[in-house]
């Protein structure tokens, strides 16, 4: 079998199993993000080196308390965490600077502030003013997937300066603003169908994913540069592990649960 044919049938696959969950029920898609959080958490701590059960321990009992207590005061804590390693995490990527991680404390602080947090407002994204809405989750994915796709076409065809080249040789400038424009029409288009944001509100989500959405797939490459590996792992052929699907939708699911649920 090809690696192209591998690629689109375990894309295939995913996608469908994916939505699926999405549109089947609330529960199942809190499962399935569930299971992907606990196999990010441990691509993610091959990747830093970190042994241990405390993640996934730590992971399960935040998201229980979470979700049946979502009107409680420790989710805007862990935002306030979350937010501001995330901003780390940007300003180590801007500056060049290499994220260091030296002991098993420093790993264990930076798996919970990373995937484990991030992973947490996935769970929570669909659940807004306490009804579950996965047309909401699905706006957000179809974004995260124009964005790649025309950051890559446009970068393909048309890319000459180079974003990032030490993290990732093959993201342009031009790959990225293409990316970005066609993410801002499809929030355009969305906002059509999907009312319960105004044309303005979708846009700047539009913005958010795109951005932010990038910049999650360039620390996730630094991270793999660092661990001086091609994939965080296998469990999709052609396509790498978990984290390296989900790497823009959890590093931009925080900020989008900000805006939407305290700044609209």
């Amino acid at each position: 079998m090809s690696n192209l044919l591998k690629r689109s049938l375990s894309g295939f696959v995913y996608i469908v199993i994916f939505l699926s969950a999405i549109f089947f029920s609330k529960e199942s898609y809190i499962a399935l993000i569930t299971l992907f959080g606990l196999i990010c958490i441990w691509e993610f701590s091959k990747m830093i080196a970190f042994k241990g059960f405390v993640g996934y321990i730590f992971f399960s009992l935040v998201l229980f308390l979470v979700l049946i207590r979502p009107e409680n005061y420790a989710i805007l804590l862990i935002l306030g965490i979350t937010i501001l390693s995330s901003s780390m995490l940007i300003y180590y990527l801007v500056a060049k600077k290499e994220i260091t991680y030296k002991n098993d404390r420093s790993k264990l602080g930076l798996l919970i502030r990373f995937p484990i947090f991030s992973m947490i407002f996935l769970v929570l994204l669909p659940i807004y003013k306490g009804i579950y809405n996965p047309y909401l989750i699905v706006a957000i994915i179809v974004m995260i997937w124009v964005n790649d796709s025309f950051a890559f076409l446009v970068g393909k065809n048309f890319g000459k300066r180079k974003l990032f080249v030490t993290i990732s040789p093959k993201k342009t400038q031009e790959g990225f603003i293409g990316g970005l424009l066609f993410t801002l029409i499809a929030a355009y288009i969305i906002s059509n169908y999907n009312t319960d944001f105004t044309l303005i509100n979708w846009l700047i989500i539009g913005l958010i994913v795109s951005v932010i959405g990038t910049i999650g797939d360039l620390v996730e490459s630094k991270f793999k540069r660092q661990a001086n590996i091609k994939d965080s792992g296998n469990i999709m052929p052609g396509h790498g592990g978990i984290f390296d699907r989900l790497d823009s939708l959890l590093f931009a699911a925080p900020f989008v649960y900000l805006y939407i649920n305290f700044i609209i």
